[in-house]
């Protein structure tokens, strides 16, 4: 079986996000050829984060949560307890991909996932990401480098969404949040994960995975 069909998957269980974001960075600056790609899950702890673009007019009134300013695509997002958030370690040019066709994998990948659950979604042509009655259930936003991924997507499973209305999420003004257990799915991270992972698994075109428990210690180092 070829590299490219092989992923990890990395669960990191509760986090803050400055660490398991540089050590993304990290990841992506040393692998090699030789190094398999990689998914770690994750949940972060309650932070605003600001993509490249980001317009400071979006932030409205973060109060007590901060704002990290971030090196992957779009505007600002929430991301907190109750929340799956997914990273791509991806190499892109091994597997013979292009940065649409990963976003369409992901996004085909939670389409499918929800249907399961009777939820209908789909991916918007302006605005990536995936949406249950035009209310926004997973945000999306990736960095590019050198023919490698980093950063990922964040599924609402079942969070205080507060926090969305002191930004305005993704750059837009009127976007309404939603996440699962609101629209009938299971409210459990642990029920959605394996759901998540096998979805993602096919859609990005990976025959074996390796599962690990966590990151060694000096990666979550900041």
């Amino acid at each position: 079986m070829s590299i490219e069909q092989n992923v990890i998957i990395r669960e990191l269980g509760r986090q803050d996000y400055i660490p398991v974001w540089k050590a993304m960075q990290a990841f992506t600056d040393e692998r090699d050829e030789t190094v398999m790609d990689e998914i770690w899950l994750v949940e972060h702890d309650p932070v605003f984060t600001q993509g490249q673009a980001g317009k400071a007019e979006h932030v409205l009134f973060p109060g007590d949560i901060p704002v990290v300013q971030v090196d992957r695509g779009g505007q600002v997002t929430y991301h907190g307890p109750g929340q799956q958030v997914a990273y791509f370690m991806i190499d892109l040019r091994r597997k013979s991909m292009g940065p649409r066709d990963l976003v369409s994998g992901i996004e085909n990948a939670i389409v499918d996932m929800l249907a399961g659950y009777g939820i209908e979604a789909s991916p918007r042509a302006d605005a990536p990401g995936v949406y249950a009655d035009n209310e926004k259930i997973c945000s999306l936003g990736l960095r590019i480098r050198k023919g490698k991924s980093f950063h990922g997507l964040a599924l609402n499973v079942n969070m205080d969404l507060e926090p969305f209305v002191r930004i305005n999420p993704c750059g837009y003004q009127d976007m309404v949040m939603t996440q699962i257990v609101d629209k009938g799915g299971p409210k459990e991270i642990a029920r959605v994960k394996p759901d998540l992972i096998d979805q993602l698994c096919e859609k990005l075109g990976y025959t074996k995975r390796l599962e690990q428990a966590d990151l060694p210690q000096a990666e979550l180092t900041d």
